[in-house]
């Protein structure tokens, strides 16, 4: 789950780590009711989407070429720009071209730039331990200091049994350039972050860029969050900070259901149960010469509710013309996988290629549901038997003129 550059100072400052003052705002009055409350003389006007990118993004229709952030002068100027900006669409390399439309704004003090640098941290897989990282390069995009000056990132490994302690977060700071009151400043900052990650359950925390100022300070001038979906439970103030109009309706329909989906950019549904076998399907659908159109793991206990309302979603998607699904049933029961494919079927007035490859428990049941059906449906004996007959009956489909 994401959540915006508000919100995740919000997080930071309940940590103690040091942030600029702001107020979120969804009107233009709201806007520079806000400006007021923080005085002046100098106010940013920041744009709130799920998105990296945003001051050098551009938004769609607007030929003056101003980006998503605007660093403003007076309070006359913080409402007319949050008068152009909300209700627009910020189009930056994150969101592609169909952008994303501007809903809230953070309005936030102006900062004394001394330096600009990079600070994350994420669960490092190849470790198995968190990674703390950092970079004289703020303000770029870390995959791009990767890309071209891979020397300039530093990383430090932090063992979980121990935790963070004081010297990895100096060993950073002093790699960083810092010096004097800075060093304890950014010490600080690191370990306090570092607490926010791990009691949080994130699973990524950026600060880019994390300045320096002035007078020396270390202050995060902006922040991202990603959070463990599955520890959500344990954090009820956090998943009410989710904003489902930034997610993908399909995504959030998935959610509700217990579904794991993911939509992707192919026209070959899959309905998976299990993640390996998911990726399994869609690489084999690859390898026939096919596209897959999404992820979706219906998982290892669905009903045949649930098994209804993932035929429907992938169905939703209007690019999808077959549909693969492929039933392992161990805990699963490949009849009530049968009867909810049915059942979602004859809902939607099914007019795309069907293939169904069943195996495992009940697996005989379920293919005489099936059969029984009256449906136009392809019964595969195994994963590569399903793909190849997916894939043809697709191709077959759009050679007679179908969608």
């Amino acid at each position: 789950m994401n959540i915006h550059e508000y919100q995740a100072k919000e997080l930071l400052r309940r940590y103690d780590v040091a942030v600029p003052n702001g107020c979120v705002a969804f009107t233009p009055e709201e806007a520079a009711q806000a400006a007021r409350k923080l005085g002046g003389p100098i106010w940013v006007v920041k744009s709130q989407i799920h998105a990296g990118g945003r001051g050098a993004g551009r938004f769609a229709g607007d030929p003056s070429g101003k980006g998503g952030v605007r660093v403003v002068k007076s309070i006359d100027e913080v409402q007319a720009n949050a008068s152009q900006m909300l209700g627009a669409t910020l189009v930056t390399k994150q969101t592609g071209p169909a952008g994303r439309e501007v809903r809230r704004l953070y309005i936030e003090e102006g900062c004394d730039i001394a330096r600009e640098l990079y600070l994350g941290m994420l669960i490092d897989r190849a470790t198995s331990r968190i990674t703390v990282m950092a970079s004289t390069e703020g303000g770029m995009e870390i995959e791009e200091v990767a890309a071209h000056t891979p020397e300039k990132i530093l990383k430090v490994a932090i063992d979980p049994a121990s935790g963070i302690q004081p010297f990895h977060a100096r060993r950073l700071a002093y790699g960083l350039g810092l010096s004097g009151k800075q060093v304890a400043a950014a010490t600080h900052f690191i370990l306090s972050a570092y607490r926010a990650f791990t009691e949080l359950d994130a699973s990524i925390v950026e600060i880019n860029p994390l300045v320096v100022t002035g007078s020396g300070d270390v202050i995060a001038l902006d922040a991202k969050f990603n959070f463990d979906d599955n520890a959500l439970f344990r954090h009820p103030d956090i998943e009410a900070m989710r904003d489902e109009s930034e997610e993908d309706p399909a995504e959030t329909e998935a959610a509700r259901h217990a579904l794991n989906y993911v939509r992707l950019d192919g026209n070959i549904g899959c309905m998976v149960n299990g993640a390996g076998l998911a990726m399994a399907t869609m690489d084999i659908i690859k390898l026939y010469g096919g596209e897959p159109a999404n992820f979706l793991d219906v998982g290892g206990g669905a009903t045949k509710e649930r098994v209804t309302a993932a035929f429907r979603l992938i169905l939703a998607d209007p690019k999808v013309e077959g549909i693969l699904v492929n039933i392992f049933g161990g805990i699963m029961r490949c009849d009530v996988i049968a009867e909810g494919v049915i059942a979602a079927a004859r809902d939607v007035d099914l007019t795309v290629q069907l293939v169904v490859r069943l195996e495992g428990t009940n697996v005989e049941l379920g293919k005489t549901i099936l059969r029984d059906s009256g449906l136009p449906i392809l019964s595969a004996n195994h994963l590569a038997d399903a793909a190849e007959k997916v894939v043809a009956a697709v191709r077959a489909h759009q050679k007679k003129g179908g969608k």
